[in-house]
């Protein structure tokens, strides 16, 4: 039978390359996203199935688990992607912005694995992997709402894993640096401007400053590393923070 997963965020980004590279692997996908149009169309190219959620809300929460269920009637593996960045000093950092990126990035998360509960232990192997951040791990200014919930899952991770382990449900959060997604995308676009300098000179030199090795990782990068994390090799994986940062952190 084939396992069925929840990637939130799943539109665009890393999100749409984990659920890709889970649907390769014969895994039906829900993908969880606002942007219905190409939440619609992935789903419909991965043979897959599309939930429009705000998660900041805790009744849409509980309705993307609940449409994953009604859909396919299991639940195995559940990837919570969904986020956004704000830049902002703390002196002016939206109120408003702050409630918004800690229920969507923190809050969300943990309904989700609330109401995913009882499915995913009924799997008997369930996975969740949080996709974390470099920023699970360290800290940048100006990013008080982005770094605060990324840290935050490190700590929702580990007690998951806790409590999931004795049924053979596994949970980890994945921290990789800075991925070429769309949002990425634009940051480089619009530092490239303010500072008049090329999008490769802003990737190496503001970027990637901190890494070993000055490149941008690809959403594949991350969806390979998810899937193992999923597969029945990583049964013992489990309340781990695992960095794909290019040394990033070993400074």
């Amino acid at each position: 039978m084939s396992r069925v997963a929840l990637v939130t965020g799943g539109a665009s980004g890393i999100g749409r390359a984990c659920a890709k590279k889970l649907a390769q692997q014969d895994v039906k996908v829900a993908i969880v996203d606002r942007d219905r149009d190409t939440g619609n169309t992935i789903a419909k190219e991965l043979n897959g199935s599309f939930i429009d959620a705000d998660l900041s809300k805790r009744e849409d929460c509980q309705k993307a688990i609940q449409g994953a269920i009604e859909q396919y009637g299991q639940l195995d593996i559940l990837i919570n992607n969904a986020g956004f960045q704000h830049i902002e000093s703390i002196a002016n950092f939206p109120e408003e912005t702050w409630d918004t990126m800690i229920a969507v990035m923190l809050t969300a998360p943990f309904l989700l694995i609330k109401y995913a509960w009882s499915y995913l232990i009924q799997s008997g192997c369930g996975r969740i992997v949080n996709i974390g951040s470099v920023h699970s791990l360290t800290a940048s200014p100006f990013k008080i709402g982005y770094v605060t919930a990324k840290h935050g899952l490190v700590g929702l991770t580990k007690v998951v894993a806790l409590e999931g382990g004795e049924h053979g449900l596994t949970c980890n959060t994945l921290c990789p640096s800075y991925v070429r997604t769309p949002l990425i995308e634009k940051q480089i676009a619009d530092q490239s401007r303010t500072r008049g300098i090329p999008p490769e000179e802003v990737e190496e030199k503001i970027l990637l400053v901190k890494t070993a090795m000055k490149k941008l990782l690809e959403p594949e990068d991350v969806a390979n590393y998810v899937a193992f994390l999923c597969s029945s090799e990583a049964w013992a994986i489990t309340g781990s923070v695992q960095a794909i940062d290019m040394a990033w952190t070993a400074n």
